[in-house]
């Protein structure tokens, strides 16, 4: 029988990039969609602790994915929301499953919340050797706190809860709107409308020197899925993949994957952000059996083909 039939899941931010992906991988692994509970954008607040305490009622599992985001623009231009919004939601939700009796607790955090000059592979012992990169410290600190919470009520009340540190996100569905998008469907946006306007250069942030590492949605959302059913342990636990690229090599591979052929220009003035980052996935694999299986080409075309058929 699967572990989820019969068990009342709340999924925040369910409707979202990724939520939309761990609500369909719930459904392939046998929750029921009658105890499935998705509440829309705009229908519930979760920085109101009334609306917390309403919506983690009678639930089995709070699987909390619900966050502001954005990429480092956004970050810099909002950090006090940043910080306000994503503390506020975490605390809150714990505080009223704890009261609700609820059976676990799944806290997403970000890969934003390790220090921002960390050994390569970043390691969860890492976690707290350093203050996190400047330009997204505000969100990555509000993240983390939910790690320090879970871990508090683990130990005070017996509350179980799970603390997931996925990689940079990317695939189908995610946002290109500039103001808020991270750097692949960016860099998507960028080439194809580029290539379609016949414009003959792309200007791209920073010095393309920074790298990062990519996880495909679909793969992410198989590995919390997963964790929610087998990972019962206080220390957080990466999600990772095993690609890392530079920021430069990354936007040569989507000018070629999406036909431009002009010239790529490095806006030096702005910020890379974080030099490197790459997590270790050793602690997934270990305990819930977990890789990653999407090649990062592949995504990327998958990515690309979905925002030219949804410009």
């Amino acid at each position: 029988m699967s572990f989820f039939k019969g068990k009342k899941i709340l999924v925040t931010g369910g409707h979202g990039f990724l939520g939309k992906y761990v609500v369909e991988e719930l459904l392939r692994k046998g929750a029921e969609k009658k105890n499935l509970f998705v509440p829309k954008h705009g229908e519930a607040d979760f920085t109101e602790q009334a609306v917390c305490a309403r919506v983690v009622r009678g639930k089995d599992i709070v699987i909390h994915l619900a966050a502001k985001v954005g990429g480092i623009g956004a970050n810099m231009k909002k950090p006090g929301e940043f910080f306000y919004d994503n503390l506020l939601m975490g605390v809150q939700l714990i505080e009223e499953c704890r009261k609700a009796k609820v059976g676990k607790f799944v806290a997403l955090g970000t890969v934003c919340c390790y220090p921002k000059f960390t050994p390569v592979p970043f390691r969860e012992e890492d976690l707290w050797n350093g203050y996190p990169e400047e330009t997204n410290a505000p969100y990555g600190l509000a993240k983390k706190m939910l790690l320090v919470q879970g871990q508090a009520y683990r130990q005070q009340y017996g509350f179980k809860s799970i603390f997931l540190v996925p990689t940079n996100l990317y695939g189908p569905g995610d946002s290109f709107d500039p103001e808020k998008s991270h750097v692949i469907p960016a860099l998507i946006k960028k080439f194809v409308d580029a290539k379609e306007k016949g414009e003959s250069r792309v200007v791209v942030w920073g010095t393309g020197k920074a790298t990062r590492e990519f996880l495909y949605v679909a793969d992410a959302a198989e590995a919390i899925v997963l964790a929610a059913e087998k990972y019962e342990k206080a220390e957080p636990m990466n999600i990772g993949s095993s690609t890392e690229i530079s920021i430069k090599a990354l936007a040569e591979m989507i000018g070629r994957l999406t036909g431009f052929r002009g010239e790529i220009v490095w806006d030096s003035s702005k910020p890379d952000g974080q030099p490197r980052r790459k997590i270790s996935s050793e602690r997934i694999k270990a305990e819930i059996g977990f890789v990653s299986k999407t090649g990062f080409e592949e995504g990327l075309m998958k990515t690309i083909e979905f925002y030219k058929s949804n410009q």
